[in-house]
């Protein structure tokens, strides 16, 4: 047992996924469950119940991830004060992010990041929107990065960039040869909508309300992974940041056609807590993103 396995764990438990918690170690899927299987070997305690999909978290097991929490957390808070060196750029930074933006960019970031500062390290743990604020808050991360943040009396929220809106179909669909498509061509559509308790969904309706155009909710979800499944077992079309449709649009299994509605955007913040002094790590990490995208 040693600290990385404990961190291993860790991420595996918040993200309820091995394959994203050992994508953010670098390792295999398989290698990050056969660690977590000896480290409940150690323990002589089932931490995950694996029968379940997705899995479950065991009562000893969420018991041992709350200790791992604290253990990990006194280390670095040690690991600081022992260092001392306010500049230095080392030290972990935990980012709260929502699953989009996480799974599509911050992979690339995180690499382009520890490369330029090899002492730092990136903690990401992937959250809905309002588990991105709830965290932040909560001190359990130092940068929350989310769409469409809205204002918050304990939080300063930096606008990083925003994400143009696509109409998203089936490489078969009728509209998927063309270059545009009018808001006219969405009259009578099945849509794969976003939850109507979302931001981006009431911004998609407020565009189509304000041009009169009536569309055939015939699903709703909480996650864009999901409506691009529906969209890819040809269950209906959407509308979706382009940036989320690369992969699947470059290996042709779907279709991105810019639309005529040039106001809709994703906006997308980094948020962190109003009276929190950002280490330097954190500091250096905010100054790094924004340079990154306009």
């Amino acid at each position: 047992m040693n600290l990385d396995t404990l961190s291993l764990y860790c991420d595996v438990i918040r993200s309820g996924s091995f394959s994203l918690g050992a994508a953010n170690h670098r390792i295999s899927q398989s290698a990050a469950s056969q660690a977590v299987r000896q480290l409940e070997e150690e323990v002589g305690a089932q931490l995950i119940d694996r029968t379940k999909r997705p899995f479950m978290v065991t009562p000893e097991g969420r018991k041992f991830f709350e200790a791992c929490l604290i253990l990990l957390e006194n280390f670095e808070k040690a690991k600081a004060e022992i260092t001392s060196q306010r500049t230095l750029v080392s030290g972990v930074v935990r980012v709260a992010v929502i699953y989009s933006v996480g799974l599509h960019d911050m992979g690339f970031y995180t690499q382009q990041f520890t490369t330029r500062y090899p002492q730092a390290k990136i903690r990401l743990a992937y959250l809905h929107p309002h588990e991105v604020v709830e965290a932040v808050i909560n001190d359990e991360a130092d940068l929350g990065i989310l769409s469409f943040p809205a204002p918050h009396r304990s939080l300063t929220i930096v606008p990083w960039h925003s994400e143009p809106m696509v109409f998203v179909c089936h490489r078969s669909h009728p509209l998927a040869k063309r270059k545009a498509v009018s808001y006219r061509d969405l009259e009578g559509e099945s849509f794969a909508a976003f939850d109507r308790s979302l931001s981006i969904r009431r911004a998609i309706d407020k565009a189509l309300r304000q041009r009169g155009v009536n569309i055939n909710v015939a699903m709703e979800f909480d996650n864009i992974e999901t409506i691009k499944h529906a969209i890819t077992i040809q269950s209906g079309v959407s509308i979706l940041p382009q940036p989320s449709v690369i992969r699947e649009v470059e290996s042709g299994i779907l279709a991105a056609i810019p639309l005529d509605m040039p106001e809709l955007v994703r906006p997308i913040g980094i948020i962190y807590r109003r009276q929190k002094l950002l280490t330097p790590t954190a500091d250096k990490l905010l100054e790094f993103l924004q340079s990154q995208k306009h």
